[in-house]
């Protein structure tokens, strides 16, 4: 039984044209034995383009419609006759696949695309050519083998063309405090040009979606790759956001994640103890026991109350206390007077 090349390439026999080739592409460059160093990948690259390059052809794919594999060879099914060909319309001569090499075929499918020249040149380290090139030196091929190759028509190999990219695009992605507590989805719009071959261009715009993760650093990259202005002969640029904090009324954070905040303490609170209102990122407001002399500048740490850990989102920093003892401008001669007598000298 014949090999069923609607069934290789996963398309139905009613595919059009562009169907087959996009199916093609995509399990070519699946299975190329130069990116692809699986055991059979490139015996799997070879049967591959063997399809295509008898459904890319009108005229041999409607011969295989018809009669199947056989009918490509001249020889009908069953026949080991190698003097038996198929006659009539159609079979005027006997298919030789000199288009068959599967490089010369993923070539053909992938010349336009710079970016696959490297795949595209040269038969160098592909070794079933290689092995047939020497098999079928000096001698014919007999019509039970399924491919006769053309190796004078093989193009040679080109040298990778090296496009030269614009330079990259870097901008602020500005996220709040809060939306680094629990995530959040930027929409962030961009303007870009295309250029046709006269050099005339149209503006465009475009969306680009930032999925923010709680807690990503000041610092983290996020980018799109080439999403900058579509010029002729050059690698549009990729865009970078960069994420910043967004200035913040009460908070600030450290390079660990914890929050940071500053806490006016009266100067008596500070020397006799007492408690203040502290506030967090998501609105709560908790108690801080003054129990002790509070130190200027000093600062009390409480756990877990920072921004999500990017590693570790289900952890979070901790916010840290500043404190800032409010001093009198100025004291009453009785006011002097307690203290010289309560302080010590």
């Amino acid at each position: 039984m014949g090999k069923d090349y609607y069934k290789i390439l996963g398309v139905p026999k009613t595919a059009k044209d562009n169907e087959i080739k996009k199916a093609y592409r995509k399990l070519a460059l699946q299975w190329h034995p130069d990116k692809n160093k699986a055991p059979g990948a490139e015996e799997k690259f070879k049967e591959i383009s063997e399809a295509y390059d008898v459904l890319s052809d009108k005229e041999k794919r409607e011969i295989f419609d018809k009669y199947g594999e056989e009918g490509l060879k001249g020889s009908p099914a069953g026949g080991n006759n190698s003097n038996m060909h198929f006659q009539g319309p159609g079979f005027a001569r006997t298919f030789v696949f000199t288009s068959g090499d599967a490089r010369h075929t993923f070539a053909r499918a992938f010349g336009n695309d710079d970016e696959f020249a490297d795949l595209i040149g040269g038969l160098g380290g592909f070794s079933f050519f290689n092995d047939l090139r020497r098999k079928t030196s000096g001698s014919r091929t007999s019509a039970n083998d399924s491919f006769m190759f053309d190796f004078d028509s093989v193009p040679p190999p080109r040298t990778k063309k090296q496009k030269v990219q614009d330079p990259t695009i870097e901008k602020d992605l500005l996220v709040s405090l809060e939306e680094l507590l629990s995530g959040c989805t930027k929409k962030m719009k961009i303007s870009r040009k295309f250029y046709d071959e006269r050099g005339s261009f149209t503006n465009e715009e475009k969306i680009l979606t930032v999925n923010v993760k709680p807690g990503w650093k000041a610092g983290t990259k996020i980018t799109f790759p080439k999403e900058g202005d579509r010029k002729p002969g050059v690698v549009p640029a990729d865009v970078v956001f960069h994420v910043k904090d967004k200035r913040h009324s009460h908070f600030s954070r450290d390079s660990n994640n914890n929050l940071l905040y500053t806490a006016k303490i009266s100067l008596r609170d500070s020397l006799t103890g007492g408690q203040a209102e502290i506030p967090t990122i998501d609105g709560r407001k908790i108690k801080l026991r003054l129990n002790s002399i509070v130190q200027p500048d000093s600062t009390r740490r409480i756990h877990g109350e920072g921004l999500p850990l990017p590693k570790n989102p289900s952890k979070r920093g901790d916010l840290i206390v500043k404190c800032d003892i409010q001093f009198p401008d100025k004291l009453t001669q009785v006011q002097r007077d307690i203290l010289l007598d309560t302080l010590p000298s």
